[in-house]
């Protein structure tokens, strides 16, 4: 039987694969759908009114989740830098600060997903937006938005990979000679 630590890190690095992907597909449809507004735009002078929407959504969904993969290589803006070289109980200190804040901020924004003003449910971010129409496109904006909460409970299986000893990104990656 596995131990939770490799699950977890197994999973991490399982996340990471799939925001990977998912994100280099979000970033290749943005280009293309911004080239393919381009070229409609000045050379055949009508572009498509659903390209700008679309691109905005690929934009979304790659800045979401391209940031939960820069979480995981440590890319992210670090609050406490420079205690590599401090005694042991001062990394753990800077580490436990680093998860406390992204705790701090992530799980209201995660509740208030699901949740509203006064915790009720119908005023929740996901059911708002399951309820609005995309402008030029035929789908609920709620396709878009739920990259928000899956951005959250992603950096949230990266957090606790850390805590389980996962150290991409601690070091930097040496060129060969």
């Amino acid at each position: 039987m596995a131990s939770v630590r490799s699950i977890v890190l197994g999973a991490s690095r399982a996340l990471d694969r799939v925001a990977s992907v998912v994100t280099c597909t979000a970033i290749v449809l943005l280009t293309v759908v911004v080239l393919l507004q381009v070229v409609a735009r000045y050379v055949f002078h009508q572009p498509p009114a659903w390209t700008e929407e679309l691109a905005r959504y690929a934009m979304i969904w790659a800045g979401l989740i391209g940031a939960t993969m820069a979480f995981k290589r440590r890319f992210d803006p670090a609050l406490v830098n420079g205690v590599k070289n401090a005694p042991t109980w001062v990394q753990v200190g800077a580490e436990a600060i680093r998860s406390l804040v992204v705790l701090i901020y992530l799980v209201p924004v995660f509740l208030f997903c699901f949740v509203g003003p006064g915790m009720n449910v119908a005023r929740g971010f996901l059911l708002r937006h399951s309820h609005t129409m995309a402008e030029a496109l035929p789908f609920s904006t709620v396709w878009v938005a739920i990259a928000v909460p899956i951005m959250i409970v992603v950096i949230f299986v990266h957090l606790s990979a850390r805590w389980a000893g996962d150290d991409t990104g601690v070091e930097p990656i040496e060129a060969p000679d």
